[in-house]
């Protein structure tokens, strides 16, 4: 069994464009939230940036984020974010657990 995925992605669109972000956010993560392994699921909007965001998700085993990439809702939603993100989103993989 694989330890639990912890990841932080970072988020920027395209000038003026975040509330499209929200808007997908919105309608993708209760479908993401009920998937098989997914612990968490939040974003969150950088302060004083209102086109930058932070996706924090926790998933129970790399088999579960696995089929995550490849569910239907998140083929369409990636495909979508392509008309307001400025760029591909930055993913960083955590250690599962704190150093100290």
């Amino acid at each position: 069994m694989s330890q639990p995925i912890r990841l932080v992605i970072h988020i920027t669109t395209l000038p003026g464009q975040g509330k499209d972000q929200i808007a997908a956010f919105e309608r993708t993560a209760p479908l993401v939230r009920a998937e098989e392994g997914c612990l968490q699921y939040d974003m969150h909007q950088v302060c004083d940036a209102p086109d930058r965001f932070v996706l924090i998700e926790r998933w129970s085993s790399e088999e579960a984020l696995a089929a995550h990439d490849v569910s239907p809702h998140m083929v369409e939603a990636d495909a979508a974010a392509t008309a307001f993100r400025a760029g591909p989103a930055t993913v960083v993989q955590l250690v599962s657990e704190p150093l100290a």
